[in-house]
């Protein structure tokens, strides 16, 4: 849509709104939807708009460019909703996903009528040779899993830590990490507010680290500790040194 028609398109919508369209808000307006072309849907889209009552009875109406552009889109969908494939006998993929391409375009555009009354079960469907082309190329739009690779895909579907099983709690898959010990109301230990960092390793993939290296990671960080330790009890010796001397 460009500024003059995206002007025409807010000269429809002042019809509704009593608004004064402008010449800095056709650009403005042409900007928002630069890929929605000027057409019926895009002005019946306005008096879709104008049509529905505000929640509050109150409250003024007054479309902007995302409505024009979701109801378009509504307008546009509701007619494919019976819409069913036509086939051709021995069409190779391509041809199918360019005819349905273009089936699809023509009944949502209006200017092929939209299908009425329910799917016939098994119809519109297309034929498996072309299912089996499609696979090959990659899409798995109809496929169907058992039991074991729907439990696979429900773990690939979540992302982060949760993710993954924690090698340090066990806690499940989609389940927060557990502190150790437990309460008869918690007897798995109350959840922790950040995940264990082995659950954040397994996540990113990273592998875990063996017994011996954890056991000499606990090493160092005691031996850090009690350094630090050690270089506080002499920073406060020190200070009770100068405290005497300056008293004396």
């Amino acid at each position: 849509m460009n500024p003059t028609e995206a002007a025409e398109l807010l000269g429809h919508a002042a019809a509704f709104d009593n608004r004064n369209p402008s010449a800095a808000a056709a650009v403005a307006w042409a900007a928002a939807l630069e890929d929605v072309p000027l057409d019926a849907d895009a002005k019946a889209a306005v008096a879709l708009y104008y049509r529905t009552p505000p929640q509050n009875p109150n409250d003024r109406l007054w479309i902007l460019p995302h409505h024009i552009r979701t109801l378009r889109t509504k307008i546009r969908s509701a007619r494919l909703e019976n819409f069913q494939y036509e086939p051709i006998a021995d069409e190779t993929v391509p041809e199918y996903l360019a005819r349905l391409r273009g089936q699809t375009q023509a009944i949502a555009s209006g200017r092929v009528a939209a299908p009425s009354g329910q799917l016939a079960p098994g119809k519109g469907e297309p034929p498996r040779e072309l299912m089996a082309g499609l696979s090959d190329l990659g899409w798995q739009g109809n496929r169907t899993v058992d039991g074991d690779e729907a439990e696979l895909l429900d773990t690939v579907r979540r992302s982060g830590p949760l993710g993954v099983e924690c090698p340090a709690c066990q806690a499940a898959i989609g389940k927060p990490c557990k502190t150790p010990g437990g309460t008869e109301k918690q007897p798995l230990g109350k959840p922790r507010a950040n995940p264990h960092s082995a659950r954040l390793r397994a996540a990113s993939g990273e592998p875990e680290t063996s017994a011996e290296d954890r056991a000499a990671e606990e090493r160092r960080i005691r031996q850090m500790s009690a350094r630090h330790l050690a270089r506080e009890a002499e920073e406060i010796a020190d200070a009770v040194i100068v405290d005497e001397e300056a008293a004396s």
